[in-house]
């Protein structure tokens, strides 16, 4: 009787076992919650820019700016990954996400950068500097997944 349970609880851990192996080696590298979660922009390969010069590159030649700031590291195949620092002129939640936007000297077109988590010590007018991942532009310099930098 013994000797029954003990088989019988061999191969329920076995194939738990085997279970928990496939998951960790077929199903979680290619799902795409582990592709983002892997992904720590705090301590990537990042292009460093002030929000002023950002917004004036994409200004002066659009093309130029896109193939510089967005697409991906031909090194790693990740998306490039931005250092942006600036001021902040205002800070909101847009569709469930805090959004900060990083003044330039032209009025009419700022950096907006949609934070993954909220943060409660950015203030507007404070100097803050943010890594994540620029679009494009649109009305303002695009970036998304970002972080606030300690650094």
């Amino acid at each position: 009787m013994k000797f029954k349970k003990l088989i019988i609880a061999a191969l329920v851990l076995g194939l738990v076992g085997a279970l928990a192996t496939w998951v960790f080696v077929f199903y979680l590298p290619s799902s795409e919650f582990y592709k983002n979660y892997k992904r720590n922009k705090e301590y990537e390969n990042f292009i460093s820019v002030k929000a002023n010069d950002l917004v004036k590159e994409f200004q002066s030649n659009e093309t130029e700016a896109y193939k510089k700031f967005t697409g991906k590291n031909e090194k790693t195949n990740e998306p490039i990954v931005l250092k942006i620092t600036g001021e902040v002129v205002s800070e909101k939640m847009e569709n469930g996400n805090p959004v900060l936007t990083l003044k330039s000297e032209d009025p009419m077109f700022n950096v907006s950068c949609t934070l993954l988590k909220f943060q409660d010590e950015i203030k507007s007018g404070s100097i803050v500097t943010v890594k994540g991942i620029c679009t494009g532009f649109t009305s303002d310099v695009v970036v998304i997944n970002a972080i606030i930098s300690k650094d």
